[in-house]
């Protein structure tokens, strides 16, 4: 228990530091509008909290002030922009924003998680500049200017507050995983020799997948930390492949195990007989293996075990450099630069950015007709948080769920900023020191319940903060207090009720379209070039795969037919095709015809597909005529023969 409280105690002064730095610097700094100083020290300090479930780890609150600053620069330009084109025109200059919000929440639907934040920021940026100054356009650079201004002084405050209360570092989490990721993979090793059930393996691959993919994205999180650990993260990014290859070794083990029991020795079999309880366990049954496989011969040897084996004496030594962050030695250097890592591929889920898209543009659109239509003072305040949510909730795994946890905040805001505006402010405005122990309570409270993900306490901070309309000197005007607190709860539902409207309906066809990529892989592996047999497609691959764990978490079968054909990749990079025009004409051929497969329509993909199946029907035969062996045409018959078995789950 203690071990919990007091991490989440650092962070709540953590927070309140930040907070009330930002809050106190702005009325020195005499910024026109201080609570935006203080609001976003408070989502950069927050939000990184929320989504960790605890204090975040180092690095993460500078990297998500960075990513602020960046969509904050590239939100004011294009807010200036718009406003120089179409001053004249006020309601085509407000469509042009909530394009310009539209196409940046597209955008950032299809980069990467953890860079996508600033491209969702940059989009309500500018909306929130040109709606701030729709009446007099002419001061939207000072506006911007000012903008910039607060902005940058929360993330300083945010980033100070980190580096004053002990950040947490990633390293020890990272070196406890690395010593249980050598003893998961022993422990699937192990299920797939002695054929163990089909449930216990689908479990352990599932969550060693898991455990390899969360390794990865803390390599990212220890690099933002500092760059003393530059050798630890080009040993992580090796660890993570060759643990992914070690996965996939595995489980092919098993498959040939199912046919062909007798495929595995006694002796081997016997060092897999019993579970290792402790890392040393492990480096000594390796080393065991080792002897046995060097003592036997090569053709006795199954080719998955004895490359599970060199790639698990390979981890070893990564991990062992990763604890001690030492020099990289030569052995070391020569692993590290074995292979070339190919780039993930595009992004798989261009329907679903393009909906998050249409959802953000037509929810501003809505708030903004809203606004011009009735003529509402605290009409541009709801454009604003109809824009907040949109941008922010859209590349999360729950859109409506982040909507809901706004639509709780901001409603627990209006009772909860009517206590500090009509009764504790007042009675405290005189001292400032009064007023930041109010308010620091508040932030230290809310710090405490963001860590532990509790509805509605992200929105409550956010609310509360914009609501209080903290300036110097303050104005208690009750009314125009209640206005702007009711037309923040009707934006945030407003944003909710089009995110029900706008169905998202790319689920399949996003998980057809990563099979058919799966499927492409594994056809395209087939080459006579020494150079592409180099290439490593694995961590792309099972990045892919992660995709289909998180759209379909109870779809266990189509986890199997995408790990048989990152299986079946991995088998044809390794085969030795005959050299010879010929064939690499061939091969060509049918890489054209698996890209068709994947990038065509709903018609002509049944077309493509027979056509995929016939060639490889044809290649078996040209197999034949260059008598390849049978490390060669088996895997080519299995695939082509899984191809044909599945092929509703590619057309569906």
């Amino acid at each position: 228990m203690n071990n919990q409280l007091i991490p989440r105690v650092r962070f709540a002064f953590k927070l309140t530091f930040a907070i009330l730095g930002a809050l106190v610097l702005g009325f020195y700094l005499q910024l026109e509008t201080p609570r935006w100083s203080a609001m976003t020290a408070a989502i950069v300090a927050s939000g990184p909290a929320m989504a960790a479930g605890g204090e975040p780890f180092a690095g993460a609150i500078r990297h998500r002030g960075f990513l602020r600053v960046i969509g904050t620069f590239l939100g004011c330009i294009a807010a200036v922009a718009i406003v120089i084109a179409t001053a004249r025109a006020p309601v085509v200059m407000l469509l042009l924003c909530c394009v310009w919000a539209g196409v940046c929440t597209w955008w950032s639907s299809l980069v990467r998680v953890e860079n996508s934040y600033a491209l969702g920021l940059a989009g309500y940026t500018a909306l929130i500049i040109v709606v701030t100054s729709a009446a007099t356009p002419l001061q939207t650079p000072q506006f911007a200017v000012e903008r910039c201004s607060e902005i940058v002084l929360g993330i300083c405050c945010a980033i100070v507050a980190d580096l004053l209360f002990s950040p947490r570092s990633i390293k020890t989490d990272i070196d406890r995983t690395v010593s249980q990721l050598l003893l998961d993979q022993f422990a699937l090793m192990r299920i797939c020799i002695n054929r163990g059930e089909k449930e216990d393996i689908d479990k352990s691959w599932s969550n060693l997948i898991k455990s390899t993919t969360a390794l990865n994205g803390m390599r990212s999180s220890l690099m933002m930390e500092s760059s003393r650990w530059q050798r630890c993260n080009q040993r992580l990014k090796a660890l993570h492949s060759t643990s992914l290859s070690m996965i996939t070794q595995a489980c092919e083990t098993y498959l040939i195990l199912q046919n062909s029991p007798d495929r595995i020795t006694s002796e081997v079999k016997a060092l897999f007989a019993e579970p290792a309880e402790t890392p040393v366990e492990v480096h000594r049954r390796l080393k065991l293996l080792r002897q046995a496989i060097s003592s036997t011969r090569g053709d006795d040897i199954l080719l998955t075990v004895s490359s599970w084996i060199g790639a698990g004496t390979r981890a070893l030594m990564l991990v062992k450099g990763i604890h001690t962050n030492s020099s990289i030695s030569s052995v070391e250097s020569s692993v590290l630069n074995s292979e070339v890592v190919v780039k993930k591929p595009a992004s798989a889920e261009r329907h679903h950015a393009m909906i998050n898209g249409l959802r953000t543009f037509v929810a501003t659109a809505s708030g903004c007709l809203l606004w011009l239509w009735t003529g509402w003072t605290s009409g541009s305040g709801c454009v604003v948080i109809i824009a907040v949510v949109t941008s922010l909730a859209m590349r999360t795994p729950n859109p409506k769920g982040m909507a809901l946890d706004f639509i709780v905040g901001m409603l627990l805001a209006i009772p909860v900023g009517s206590i500090y505006f009509m009764l504790i402010m007042p009675a405290t405005q005189q001292s400032l020191f009064l007023l930041c122990l109010c308010l620091g309570l508040f932030t230290f409270f809310v710090g405490i319940e963001v860590q532990k993900r509790r509805l509605g306490m992200l929105g409550l901070l956010a609310g509360t903060i914009n609501v209080l309309v903290l300036s110097n000197p303050m104005k208690f005007n009750v009314t125009a207090f209640l206005d702007n607190a009711t037309g923040q709860a009707i934006g945030t539902i407003i944003a909710l009720v089009v995110l029900l409207l706008i169905r998202d309906k790319s689920r399949e066809r996003t998980g057809r379209t990563l099979l058919n990529r799966f499927m492409s892989s594994a056809v395209s592996a087939l080459t006579t070039k020494s150079y592409r047999r180099r290439e490593n497609h694995l961590p792309a691959l099972y990045h892919q795969l992660n995709q289909l764990l998180v759209m379909f978490p109870n779809d266990i079968d189509k986890y199997r037919l995408a790990l048989m054909l990152i299986i079946a990749h991995q088998r044809m990079k390794m085969a030795e095709v005959p050299a010879s025009e010929e064939l690499s004409a061939f091969h060509k051929r049918i890489r054209n015809t698996a890209d068709h497969v994947v990038s065509s329509g709903e018609g002509k993909r049944t077309y493509y597909y027979q056509r995929l199946l016939s060639e490889l029907n044809e290649y078996q035969q040209k197999l034949v005529e260059y008598d390849a062996p049978l490390k060669v045409t088996e895997p080519v018959k299995r695939l082509a023969e899984m191809l044909h078995k599945y092929q509703h789950a590619f057309l569906a």
